[in-house]
């Protein structure tokens, strides 16, 4: 009688960086996402901010999440914006996050970037995707939470630009539209 079994399985080791693997990471999570028109880009909505998975370096290595607070807000609340930002900051790892003026309103990006030049296996794979996305979304909501009039000012656009239902799940994380990337 033998200890140990004649083959034995081990588990699969790094390979190299694909959309084709974040996809089927998303995929798994059974979230919905669009491609960009060059099919170098996914993203999607969740909690109706954009949420990109792009890629960097020479071979396409490096992966950022990058999500965008999707709320209108004036440029006079930038300090107060960059309170909350640093407030987040000092007690989190991630994901890094800034404030950028875009058509006269703040723009806040959150982000969270790994160089994978030496392989991702599918677990790290999706812990980064889960991690970037839910650090993400926290920080928004802690920007709701301390910007409710933007909060307001947004449901008011999505309404008088698509009437009662804006096309948004608002309590889930996939959304059921592709977004134009």
């Amino acid at each position: 009688m033998a200890f140990f079994p004649k083959t034995v399985t081990t588990p699969a080791g790094p390979a190299p960086l694909t959309a084709q693997r974040v996809a089927a990471v998303l995929d798994a999570r059974e979230y919905t996402y669009g491609w960009s028109a060059d099919q170098t880009r996914l993203g999607g909505f969740w909690d109706d901010h954009l949420v990109e998975f792009v890629f960097y370096g020479e071979q396409d290595e490096i992966l950022q999440v990058r999500a965008h607070w999707g709320r209108p807000l004036g440029v006079e609340h930038r300090a107060q914006v960059l309170d909350v930002l640093n407030e987040t900051a000092s007690g989190r790892l991630w994901p890094k996050a800034y404030v950028d003026i875009e058509d006269d309103e703040l723009a806040v990006y959150a982000e969270h970037a790994v160089d994978y030049e030496h392989g991702v296996t599918d677990a790290q794979l999706d812990t980064h995707l889960a991690c970037a996305v839910t650090a993400s979304l926290g920080l928004f909501a802690r920007l709701d939470e301390a910007f409710p009039e933007a909060v307001e000012a947004w449901r008011a656009q999505q309404e008088a630009e698509h009437g009662d239902h804006d096309g948004h799940d608002h309590d889930a994380h996939p959304h059921e539209e592709s977004p134009g990337l």
